[in-house]
């Protein structure tokens, strides 16, 4: 079961990353609606090679649940990998949680297209991630 959990956590990770890269090399579609809004307008514009760095991490992040949850096989010590898994299980509970004004669960801003969005899909995402990560972490072979 934990291979499993393992393989749709990277696999989602995975698909993300590739979203994420598709804006950094300078995609346009959908991306309005992954950015925070104040007053009708963006709460900031990242960079491409910021975004492609977000792609970055969104892929080690899947690379790192597969090796942990024993999809791959790599020479990455056991208890480092668990460890850096249940770091990155902290990391999208937190997201989830969000920062109280503008993301998460509990954000302030509501009405916006990015908060209806993040309230019914990249909250509840983080928090499976979250826990699918923490799973993988806790019970890998």
């Amino acid at each position: 079961m934990t291979q499993l959990v393992a393989l749709m956590a990277a696999a989602t990770l995975a698909l993300i990353a590739l979203v994420h890269a598709y804006w950094g090399l300078g995609g346009r579609v959908a991306k309005s609606a992954a950015l925070p809004e104040v007053d009708g307008k963006a709460a900031f514009a990242p960079r491409g090679s910021l975004t492609l760095v977000v792609a970055a991490a969104l892929a080690l992040a899947a690379l790192l649940i597969a090796i942990t949850g024993g999809v791959l096989s790599l020479p990455v010590p056991r208890a480092l990998a668990r460890g850096l898994t249940g770091l990155l299980a902290l990391v999208f509970l937190a997201r989830a949680v969000g920062d109280f004004r503008l993301v998460g669960f509990f954000k302030r801003v509501q009405g916006t297209r990015f908060a209806r969005l993040d309230s019914a899909v990249y909250a509840p995402l983080c928090l499976v991630l979250g826990v699918a990560a923490a799973w993988v972490a806790g019970d890998a072979p």
